[in-house]
């Protein structure tokens, strides 16, 4: 018998264009099947993902996302529809005994399709957002099946305006597809506009009876000790004759060391008509005091799996499905004392600090692996919230799992832009795609696809846009709250929630709609630019209570410039100074095409960049672009983190990163090497914070969390350019409430009459009675009227540190824990005579390292010494892991995580972190991690 259960078809498949395949689908899957061969048209595919993927992948056209190579490649606007219309193919086997079922499954195809197997045909429905199951059952062969489907693009692609047009010339929105692939002010077109089977395709086999979309549904009671867990079902009988079945349901919980406890098993028996569908709908499983889900910065994510299996008399097993599952319960309202919406999860309100998302490729390919990264990424940000923007994706099973594991909320918007939708440049359709009913029934199956995971927080209808109103209002009436999760009762008369398609959580109908923005649809989102840090701070900025969307620059490192253009693009912007003062950036025409944001806006910004001196090159543009990066991300949070209930329920970044290698609003870019920004985003937004407001220069604790702290302190220490703490001073706090910021005392250094015009600040708020560290926070700030210039001689500044790294290897993943000291000694006065004679020495500090190997080859210790002369602050420092065995230029390992990077130390601190990595495959000799910084332009190898 064939093992019941799903088997993904992901690899071994071949595409074609479809004007060069003389033959039908009936052909290619009996009597003509394709094969690899000098004289064949046909190429390896990349399934899931998409035609311009496979392209790519078979080197057919030219990276799309280096340099100007997107300009090589033929627009469809250009070519027509059949250009990118293509065939893919593959075989699969698949053995099933009497009584046993098989279904074809694609989780979603864009945009239309006919599916042959074994030389029968089927002609898909249309729509970017659906699932396609297909009976295949009676035309498998015992041994070998084949399997070819022609996919065609969008119906309306449209074509690229010279200039305008958010979303192209708005002709995709006629379509129920994702809306960016004809460009937007962050991305170039995508030439094939994601033509492909761009997300899973599986076999499944069952016996006579299979389990469609089971709904998992959590109410709560006293306080959240009782809880329910309500499951319904669509049991579908394939059979020709009355089903006897067995309906059971598992749920478990995993303890340590993975040890699972099995805390609810409960069967129920049911009659399924032949060839019928019921709904089946189990009695509730009571919990007491279930482990609750919470989001990042409020708890663990506790998850159970929900194990759900139907038994056939005279058959056996039949089905099963299985879904990790969250007890949480999320509300939202409209906040009366700031007009912003209001999140609460299991009655802890949560103040919203998270970012906008696109997608993760812009070639669609998907991965569990980037995924996981991606959403890690998040979490380690502190991130909150992730929204999914309107002229994206339905996200996808695999990204909501990771938001449910990593703990990150998120807003999933429907397929509408204002930009397509009524409201861009040119004015576009109003009335949105042509086929409402397509829409609808993509949304509806979007629903039943995600509803289950507990990091789905709310539906949106658009994005700056409300759906047409026959959309709308179907929408409104299909995502409806069930009572209960209006009244928080559960009267004997209310239906069971789980019938409901969803009615956990609101649906909102638009972006700047009831509590987001102005709450009434104007534009009040935004603004999209460099702003001067104080700014963030200041009473007049940002007036409503959630912002959807603000968004600034996004500079990566030098090393992804240059992986990602050729020379010509290595040429860093022109400062055009005008006659107001404002300098106008004019970037090269790469960057221009890659969207790059200005570090400058004349007559409201004077250049960030050039308040640390005019960059000689572009590894010095990039790294004075991170300083920017840092000061401005980490502002932006803290201000609104400093109104925190009085003014702010919440703010998303627009935008946490980019699809292909754009030069903007990104906290790491595509080829996964974070920003400076991506730390000083996790430092503003972790749960407590100790923060100067730099408007009022008060320093202030921010508690998220719904613990009082008791009994702490603040220790603010002032570090010069000398190396001279000539201010400190400690704040004793009685107690820091929850959920509440608290302004210490103010930060009166800046008007003492010695204050230096550059100097470092360090906010310690710690446990007065162990001395832990709870919030750390370093700035770098100068007087009024000043600049940083003075930090430009400050890089000659040799600074003495000691590195000890100890790394384990777990087969191809390395964990490292690396404790920095800055060992110069506080305040030490140097004769100048001396130091210069030092100097003749040598410019460059001198390195010593030694390393202890263990025992255990899977160990190894490192401790490594720069010398240095001068007592100083260790500023901006940043660790970087590197294949030492490539030839490529670019030599990084990519993704690596961090606890922390682009760090400082005063004088005597140190600092532990801990970085994670995996190996390139076929990698034998030892990563070097290399460590950077303000002081240490060419860096050093701290391992490997």
């Amino acid at each position: 018998m064939a093992e019941i259960g799903k088997t993904v078809l992901d690899s071994g498949w071949l595409a074609a264009r479809s004007t060069e395949v003389d033959v039908d689908g009936v052909q290619l899957t009996t009597t003509n099947r394709p094969a690899l061969g000098p004289a064949s048209r046909w190429m390896e595919a990349v399934v899931p993902g998409t035609v311009l993927g496979t392209l790519v992948k078979n080197k057919a056209v030219p990276d799309p996302f280096y340099g100007l190579e997107n300009e090589a490649i033929t627009d469809i606007a250009d070519s027509g529809r059949d250009y990118y219309t293509f065939w893919f193919f593959t075989n699969f086997q698949c053995k099933r005994l009497r009584n046993q079922y098989v279904h074809l499954n694609f989780r979603a195809i864009n945009y239309s399709a006919e599916v042959y197997v074994n030389g029968h045909k089927t002609v898909l429905p249309k729509g970017m957002f659906r699932r396609h199951t297909l009976d295949v059952t009676d035309i498998l062969h015992s041994e070998n099946n084949s399997l070819a489907v022609i996919v065609h693009p969008p119906d309306h692609p449209g074509t690229i305006p010279p200039k305008g047009g958010q979303g192209g010339d708005h002709e995709i929105g006629k379509d129920v597809a994702a809306q960016y692939v004809e460009g937007w002010d962050w991305i170039c077109p995508i030439r094939d506009r994601n033509t492909g089977i761009w997300d899973e395709v599986s076999i499944s086999v069952t016996g006579p009876v299979r389990i469609i979309d089971p709904h998992l549904v959590s109410t709560f009671f006293d306080h959240y000790k009782r809880a329910y867990l309500h499951v319904t079902a669509e049991l579908e009988n394939k059979s020709t004759w009355i089903a006897d079945c067995s309906v059971n349901i598992q749920i478990t919980a995993e303890l340590e060391n993975g040890v699972c406890l099995v805390e609810h098993l409960q069967t129920e028996n049911v009659l399924i008509p032949a060839q019928g569908h019921i709904q089946h709908t189990f009695k509730p499983l009571f919990f007491y005091k279930p482990e609750l889900w919470w989001p990042n910065g409020m708890g663990k994510q506790n998850l159970y799996d929900i194990l759900i299996t139907v038994v056939v008399k005279e058959f056996g097993e039949s089905d099963s499905w299985m879904q990790p599952f969250g007890f949480r319960k999320i509300e939202s309202v409209i906040d009366s004392a700031t007009g912003g919406r209001l999140f609460k999860i299991n009655g802890e309100p949560i103040f919203i600090r998270g970012g906008n998302w696109i997608l993760s490729d812009g070639l669609l390919r998907l991965s569990k692996e980037r995924y996981r990264t991606d959403i890690k990424f998040h979490a380690d940000m502190n991130m909150n919230m992730i929204r999914c923007w309107g002229g994206g994706l339905a996200e996808r099973p695999d990204f909501y799992h990771f938001c449910d594991i990593y703990g990150l909320l998120v807003w999933q918007e429907f397929w509408i832009t204002g930009d397509v939708d009524g409201r861009g440049d040119p004015v576009s359709n109003p009335n949105g795609p042509l086929d409402h009913d397509l829409f609808l029934f993509c949304a509806r199956d979007t629903v039943k696809l995600l509803r289950n995971h507990p990091s789905l927080a709310l539906w949106v209808g658009g994005n700056e846009q409300v759906p047409p109103k026959d959309i709308n209002e179907a929408l409104k009436q299909d995502l409806r709250l069930h009572p209960y999760f209006k009244t928080h009762m559960l009267s004997d008369e209310d239906s069971d929630p789980s019938v409901y398609l969803d009615g956990t959580r609101v649906y909102i109908q638009g972006s700047m709609w009831d509590g987001f923005a102005d709450g009434k649809g104007n534009f009040t989102d935004g603004p999209y630019e460099i702003q001067y840090p104080e700014d963030f701070f200041k009473d007049t900025y940002y007036k409503y209570g959630f912002n959807p969307e603000i968004g600034s620059v996004g500079m990566p490192v030098a090393a992804t410039i240059r992986a990602t253009m050729p020379p010509e693009g290595w040429e860093i912007p022109l400062f055009k100074k005008g006659l107001d003062g404002f300098v106008e950036e004019v970037p090269n025409r790469m960057w221009d095409y890659h969207k790059y944001i200005p570090y400058s806006k004349p007559g409201k910004v004077h250049d960030q960049i050039l308040m640390y001196g005019t960059p000689e090159n572009l590894d010095d543009f990039c790294l004075k672009a991170q300083l920017v990066n840092y000061i401005q991300y980490r502002a932006l949070f803290e201000g609104w983190s400093s109104r925190m209930w009085t003014k702010y329920t919440g703010v998303l970044i627009w935008k946490n990163q980019n699809p292909w290698t754009g030069l903007r609003g990104q906290f790491y870019d595509h080829l996964l090497d974070q920003t400076a920004s991506f730390y000083g985003c996790r430092s503003a937004a972790e749960p407590v914070h100790v923060q100067l407001n730099l408007a009022s220069y008060f320093v202030e604790v921010v508690n998220t969390t719904s613990k009082e702290l008791s009994d702490v302190a603040i220790e603010a220490s002032v570090w010069d350019l000398n190396g001279k703490c000539p201010y400190s001073e400690v704040f004793k706090i009685v107690s820091a409430p929850p959920k509440k910021v608290m302004q210490i005392s103010e930060f009166k250094y800046p008007k003492s009459e010695s204050a230096k015009p550059v100097y470092f600040l360090l906010l310690k708020l710690y446990n007065v009675s162990d001395k832990t560290v709870i919030s750390r926070n370093f700035y770098w700030l100068h007087l009024p009227g000043q600049d940083y210039t003075l930090l430009e001689p400050y890089r000659k500044k040799q600074i003495p540190l000691k590195i000890t790294c100890n790394a384990v290897l777990v087969g191809p993943k390395y964990e490292l824990e690396i404790n920095v000291h800055n060992t110069s000694r506080a305040g030490l006065a140097k004769n100048v005579a001396q130091e210069d004679g030092k100097r003749n020495l040598g410019l460059l500090q001198k390195l010593f390292s030694r390393c202890v190997v263990s025992a255990d080859s899977n160990r190894a210790l490192k401790v490594v010494e720069m010398e240095g002369s001068d007592s100083g602050v260790a500023f901006f420092l940043r660790f970087s892991v590197h294949n030492a065995e490539t030839e490529k230029q670019d030599t990084r390992i990519l993704p690596v995580h961090y606890s922390d990077n682009y760090f400082s130390l005063v004088p005597g601190e140190s600092m532990s972190l801990k970085i994670s990595f995996a190996t390139p495959t076929g990698m034998k000799k030892s990563p070097r991690v290399m460590l950077q910084g303000w002081n240490y332009p060419d860096g050093f190898s701290v391992f490997g």
